[in-house]
């Protein structure tokens, strides 16, 4: 573990002592300080598009035709690389989650095929047409076999009313703006134990999202929670940032961190009330589905 330097002309470390530190006896992962979620192939389209600069280099000197094949196949790949990019975020994140819709756009076939029709249009004045439409054909196909294809179908939407879910989808999407305003905030105070903690409520408040998105009825409960009280804890993480880089104020410090344990255990507390009510009314369901069976003579195995 890193040691701080500590020097005849360092500044004297910041007090710790206190009666309940809120990190004691805890162990923050170190994987929550690290970046959000990547899919592994997210850096292959810049490669892409520094394959294609040859494309823009010979653009110049060989005609108008020859022009404008060559910088709209350059900026035709450059815009199905944005593209594939956005895709492998999208798939990404409808990976990460327990239910989700699958994307509107399907960003990564619509950059194959820009991907196709550019490099067709490249290959156009030394291959010919044949050629061409070969080569395009071939790139789209390997395009596809390399980035994958876009997610096709919804996952865990089964019995789910799509207006709910609309209204849980746009209350997560603000819940991850204040953690992201959050984090932000949080880096300028250029402290990676400061970093972590906030990860660490971060990854409590996505427990909570999760908990709602799998039972958007749970929504009305958890809506104070996703709003209102992470608005309140951003604004507390950018006031506390602003005076800690002015002053380094070590009660400052225990009072956020203190701030931010609370707010964790309310978290935590609200996400297992909502695991647990969602208990009771599967057990209400299944008690009235043994009466319903009764009262038409199906005997049970169970003896129920």
């Amino acid at each position: 573990m890193a040691q701080r330097f500590g020097g005849k002309y360092s500044p004297p470390p910041a007090r710790t002592d206190r009666t309940d530190p809120p990190l004691a006896g805890r162990e923050i992962p170190a994987e929550l300080a690290v970046a959000p979620l990547r899919h592994p192939h997210e850096g292959r389209p810049f490669w892409v598009v520094l394959c294609a600069t040859p494309f823009l280099l010979g653009a110049f000197g060989d005609g108008p035709v020859s022009l404008v094949l060559s910088l709209g196949a350059f900026a035709g790949i450059a815009l199905s690389s944005f593209l594939t990019r956005e895709g492998l975020r999208a798939q990404v994140q409808y990976e990460a989650r327990r239910a989700a819709r699958r994307p509107a756009l399907p960003r990564k076939a619509l950059g194959a095929l820009i991907f196709a029709l550019s490099l067709g249009a490249g290959a156009w004045l030394t291959s010919g047409p044949v050629g061409a439409a070969i080569l395009g054909l071939v790139g789209g196909f390997v395009h596809m076999l390399t980035f994958g294809p876009d997610p096709m179908k919804d996952k865990g939407m089964e019995g789910i009313d799509p207006y709910q879910q609309d209204r849980v989808a746009r209350a997560i999407e603000e819940g991850e703006k204040h953690l992201a305003a959050m984090k932000d905030a949080i880096a300028r105070a250029r402290d990676r134990q400061l970093e972590a903690r906030v990860a660490l409520f971060a990854a409590s408040a996505r427990n909570l999202f999760e908990a709602v998105e799998s039972d958007p009825s749970d929504l009305t409960a958890a809506r104070r929670y996703m709003g209102v009280y992470l608005m309140g804890a951003r604004d507390a993480t950018v006031k506390f940032v602003d005076l800690w880089t002015a002053t380094r104020d070590s009660k400052a410090r225990t009072d956020y961190e203190a701030l931010l344990s609370d707010l964790e255990r309310n978290f935590n507390a609200r996400t297992r009330s909502l695991i647990e009510n969602g208990r009771e009314g599967l057990d209400v369901e299944i008690d009235v589905l043994r009466e319903r069976l009764a009262r038409e003579g199906v005997r049970l195995q169970n003896g129920g």
